[in-house]
């Protein structure tokens, strides 16, 4: 295959989860990525050392930076990627674009513009769909439009795609190629509900917290490990754990008072404070905090706070303490050799904000199979190779 690469740029990168399929596959090249957290921009360039990244507001990033770095142009790049924090989404209608409030979103949109791509992927939280009435998701998707973008939009549930946990997000994307976009499909189901969108008797049942973090060693609160606590017993933990340091990384416990260590331990498994005697339960708290995770399903959403019980559900299914930063990982299906930098909380930040590891791959498929089948539609001869065929699908 040629050595031409279809171009990405990264923006709002975080520590790279949305582009993590893109940066597996030698069919891609991920040029340049915008973070303006120096720490989080930090642990994306020690995982992505090829990629140049821009450390700074995203207000200063744009096409001129890479026609002085790379000498490239309006339109040589393929694909945009990225997800402005929610916080952006403070304002409806037309205003959007200029009110200051939306400014995360408005430079979105213009590094967009400015570097105009073939493609764009999109994503946030799926409560972008009914903020504001609607009003404000059909904004955005029509300013994708005036941009000339075929634009479709889907929510996916993480888990439906071998992800360890129960995640919906939106996922928009454009394109200006002339066939239709189709997301992917699902490759797991519910084995509880038995439940799925296409119904096929050959998909996986969900993935387990058991699953995904079993041969990690049990620590209790204030402990560390570095021995992995059992050879691979699965398929995922085997891809988790392929190229990993010999001493496990980011495993150690917070070190919890002895009165959260006692509410912890006398949590069933999925047990909420409405199961501990009423003398125990904790004063305050929402419906999903001092909450332990099930042993036997996915988890709930990962959140920044994984490791704080008073903030979400986030308590170990057996241990009396929260997740670690290394199982958190594996639930957000980072391998066990990448890296997170700064403090327990910046590392934590770095994977809760992140898109799993895996739902980028799905999406990255269904990308480039959208731009193989533009350039199958163009061809006349059935002799064409795939090798031809790619090579050309850049050079439209």
């Amino acid at each position: 295959m040629s050595n031409k690469k279809i171009k990405v740029v990264d923006l709002f990168c975080g520590v790279g989860g949305l582009s993590y399929g893109f940066a597996k596959d030698n069919n891609f090249q991920i040029i340049a990525a915008n973070e303006v957290l120096p720490n989080m921009a930090k642990a994306y360039e020690l995982n992505h050392p090829s990629v140049k990244v821009y450390c700074k507001d995203i207000k200063d990033f744009g096409i001129n930076d890479l026609i002085k770095d790379f000498n490239l142009k309006e339109g040589d790049i393929d694909i945009v990627v990225g997800g402005p924090p929610c916080q952006a989404y403070s304002t409806v209608g037309k205003r959007l674009i200029d009110d200051p409030r939306g400014k995360l979103f408005q430079e979105y949109y213009r590094v967009l513009k400015e570097i105009n791509p073939k493609m764009f992927i999109f994503e946030n939280v799926r409560g972008l769909l009914s903020m504001q009435k609607g009003e404000l998701f059909d904004t955005i998707i029509s300013l994708f439009k005036s941009l000339n973008y075929s634009v479709s939009y889907k929510v996916l549930n993480s888990a439906d795609y071998g992800v360890p946990q129960v995640r919906e997000r939106v996922f928009i994307v454009g394109t200006k190629l002339n066939n239709s976009f189709s997301y992917p499909n699902p490759t797991h189901k519910n084995k509880e509900t038995n439940i799925t969108l296409f119904n096929k008797e050959d998909l996986k049942p969900y993935l387990t917290i058991s699953e995904a973090i079993g041969d990690l060693p049990f620590i209790k609160s204030g402990e560390e490990s570095f021995i992995y606590e059992t050879p691979p017993q699965n398929s995922f933990q085997e891809i988790m754990r392929k190229d990993a340091p010999k001493e496990l990384m980011d495993h150690n416990a917070p070190n919890n008072n002895e009165k959260l260590v006692k509410i912890m331990e006398q949590l069933p498994d999925g047990g909420t404070p409405l199961d501990l005697p009423e003398d125990m339960r904790p004063k305050s708290g929402f419906a999903n905090t001092y909450c332990r995770l099930w042993w036997n399903r996915p988890s709930t959403t990962i959140t920044r706070n994984f490791s704080t019980p008073s903030s979400s559900r986030c308590i170990h299914p057996k241990a009396p303490r929260p997740l670690t930063t290394r199982e958190g990982a594996r639930i957000q299906c980072f391998p066990d050799n990448y890296i997170f930098y700064g403090s327990r909380s910046d590392r934590n930040l770095q994977i809760g904000n992140a898109v799993p590891t895996f739902m980028s791959v799905a999406i990255k498929d269904s990308i480039l199979q959208h731009i193989l089948k533009e350039e199958f539609n163009h061809q006349k001869c059935n002799e064409t190779k795939p090798a031809q065929i790619f090579l050309r699908s850049l050079q439209y």
